[in-house]
């Protein structure tokens, strides 16, 4: 028939087993290239980023930290400037938060603090926080900055040393 025709003209050789040395060399080369895809992009984006002056999405973050009052807000936002783990710090007055505390739907006036850094110091910001922050769980909620000016993250560099 016609697919007789099609099967003896199109035949495959026989598969060959994987002794050779040069099999197990690609198979090495292979699975090596896919665990170290994800520095290699990050590394290739940051030269991108270096050479072009473009900017990298995420490098910075704001932080939303809230606070009981005015005199406490000023504080934290003082000692995280001191600790130089931001370049700015917006404190915004009277946040009206509604929210549950041990079951039950609490009302309060609070300071809402704009905390702007380097993403690389959240988790070190969240940890200070913590540590001087007079709620018993402080709210600290931080957002990577997609797109902005270029000068201004530049500012916040020079404001925050990346150790």
């Amino acid at each position: 028939m016609k697919l007789d025709w099609l099967t003896q003209r199109c035949q495959l050789p026989a598969p060959q087993s994987c002794s050779r040395p040069g099999c197990f060399t690609l198979l090495l080369v292979i699975t090596l290239s896919l665990l170290v895809y994800p520095v290699l992009k990050s590394l290739g984006l940051q030269l991108h980023s270096a050479v072009t002056g473009s900017y990298l999405s995420g490098t910075h973050s704001i932080a939303f930290i809230n606070c009981p009052n005015e005199q406490v807000a000023k504080d934290i936002a003082r000692a995280i400037m001191d600790k130089k783990l931001a370049a700015c710090v917006n404190i915004l007055p009277k946040a009206s938060s509604m929210y549950f505390w041990k079951g039950e739907i609490e009302e309060a006036t609070e300071i809402l603090l704009l905390v702007k850094t380097r993403t690389s110091k959240i988790s070190e910001l969240s940890d200070y926080i913590r540590s001087i922050h007079p709620f018993e769980i402080p709210e600290l909620i931080s957002l990577p900055i997609d797109q902005g000016n270029p000068l201004y993250f530049k500012w916040i560099e020079e404001g925050v040393p990346d150790d």
